[in-house]
């Protein structure tokens, strides 16, 4: 079993959060898991009992009523109850990856740019242009302006967040944070063309005061 689990980190790993958004989509997911894995039990056991059972002499009135009750529980009360905790639980989450403001201070912009087959960050206000490598800081909401130049694309970092899609005239606006300085990996995970699989891209974040500096180094005078 815990051998099993060794897979659940790594550079791509939406088990291995590193920040708040990634973290309640792991939990979300952890609980998920639990949830459908005491069901998928429970289904099993009924479903030996129902086998080995001797269903007796009974009236066709009273085994519809049976019929009923497993119709109502099982294909009603089960799925409703299922699906209600999911979006209770679900809806927060996606909260949190929303351009919402912080409850701190204000979220960092960086305009990201997807087309064949690489990303461009540019940062307003500045000249700062990177290819194919996001520099963030580090325990600071980050705002994401995601758009693209040709066909969709999707910008997804595993460890800070869900994916978001890149669509051409269009900019969709993810809220990430890494919680400690470091390097973080990301992919498109949309399929664009031939070269979709290479179209990876890095964030990297570091001390708010070194980003501060290298901002400040590319401001425009605008």
């Amino acid at each position: 079993m815990f051998m099993l689990l060794t897979a659940c980190g790594g550079s791509y790993s939406t088990l291995d959060p590193a920040g708040p958004q990634a973290s309640g989509a792991a939990w979300l997911w952890w609980g998920m898991l639990g949830y459908f894995t005491l069901v998928y039990i429970g289904v099993v056991i009924l479903w030996f009992v129902g086998m080995n059972r001797d269903p007796g002499k009974i009236s066709d009135e009273q085994a519809q009523r049976v019929q009923n009750r497993w119709i109502l529980w099982g294909g009603l009360v089960l799925p409703g109850v299922s699906v209600t905790a999911v979006l209770a639980l679900g809806l927060p989450v996606g909260r949190v990856m929303l351009p919402l403001p912080p409850e701190q201070g204000e979220a960092v912009e960086v305009q990201i740019i997807g087309q064949q087959w690489q990303w461009e960050a540019n940062y307003p206000g500045t000249n700062h242009r990177l290819e194919d490598h996001m520099l963030i800081p580090a325990g600071v909401p980050v705002d994401v302006h995601i758009t693209s130049r040709d066909v969709v694309h999707s910008f997804w970092v595993p460890r800070l967040a869900g994916k978001m899609d890149a669509v051409p005239g269009h900019i969709n606006v993810l809220r990430i944070q890494a919680d400690q300085p470091g390097t973080y990996r990301g992919h498109c995970a949309e399929f664009c063309g031939t070269n979709h699989a290479h179209m990876k891209f890095v964030v990297e974040a570091v001390p708010q005061a070194e980003f501060d500096n290298w901002l400040e180094d590319g401001q425009t005078d605008e």
